[in-house]
């Protein structure tokens, strides 16, 4: 039996599925505290229990996005804020090779905060 994680992965389409299995595993490598939990419906990545972004896609072109929790603490030119007030998205297009130093210098900056004191954490 699968768990609902690893259903999310097998019920998208190509190119998103290897997209958003390869963002996996390159959020994974980032830092060894960082873990995927099933939350909202969503394959999340924590740091010590704490939420640190999330795998999506955008309702009008249905390309994959990850979903930076607290990215209106990171100022950086890619990551999109639109409506929300808290969270930023870094869109990222499946047929096009991954923004692989992006999303570690952003995720790198994110768990800063963590590691800093910034946003606190239970170890």
């Amino acid at each position: 039996m699968t768990s609902q994680i690893d259903d999310f992965y097998l019920r998208q389409d190509e190119p998103n599925k290897s997209c958003f299995l390869a963002l996996k595993s390159i959020i994974l490598s980032i830092n060894e505290n960082l873990t995927e939990a099933w939350k909202y419906n969503l394959p999340f990545f924590c740091y010590y229990n704490r939420m640190v972004c999330y795998l999506w896609k955008d309702k009008k072109t249905n390309e994959p996005y990850i979903g930076i929790v607290e990215g209106n603490r990171i100022d950086h030119q890619l990551l999109i804020k639109g409506n929300r007030t808290r969270m930023k998205i870094l869109p990222v297009n499946p047929n096009e090779d991954l923004p692989i130093e992006t999303i570690q210098l952003i995720l790198n900056e994110m768990i800063a905060l963590y590691t800093s004191g910034t946003i606190k954490v239970k170890k």
